[in-house]
């Protein structure tokens, strides 16, 4: 909390998380008690779903078997994942085939920007 509240600069009207039970005293004693504490699974879900890809990789293999292994696949996970996600503007709007065409097309650069290397 005491990270969060350095990087926004100012104390939140309300802090929501997934109801951990070390958040409540952690909230208390950082923010202060005039902060609204929420326990939700769903109001927080886009910050919860950030990392669904990770966990898809490393559930069946139960871990990663290292902390040296984690980061190195974390970064280029997170790497390959911005070059390749889909950028959206407000208020505009694309079709699941356009999306899956320029995904092909990023995939394909990469791939002859690494066979070329």
């Amino acid at each position: 909390m005491r990270r969060a509240l350095e990087t926004a600069g100012r104390r939140p009207e309300r802090a929501t998380t997934d109801g951990h039970d070390a958040y409540p005293r952690a909230i208390r004693e950082e923010l202060g008690s005039e902060v609204e504490h929420r326990c939700s699974l769903y109001l927080n879900n886009r910050t919860e779903q950030d990392h669904r890809g990770i966990k898809q990789r490393y559930y069946p293999m139960r871990g990663f078997g290292a902390f040296g292994s984690a980061a190195c696949f974390c970064s280029a996970f997170e790497e390959l994942r911005s070059y390749l996600r889909w950028r959206s503007r407000m208020g505009e709007t694309m079709s699941l085939a356009d999306q899956r065409q320029l995904h092909r097309a990023r995939l394909e650069e990469l791939m002859r920007m690494l066979m070329a290397a």
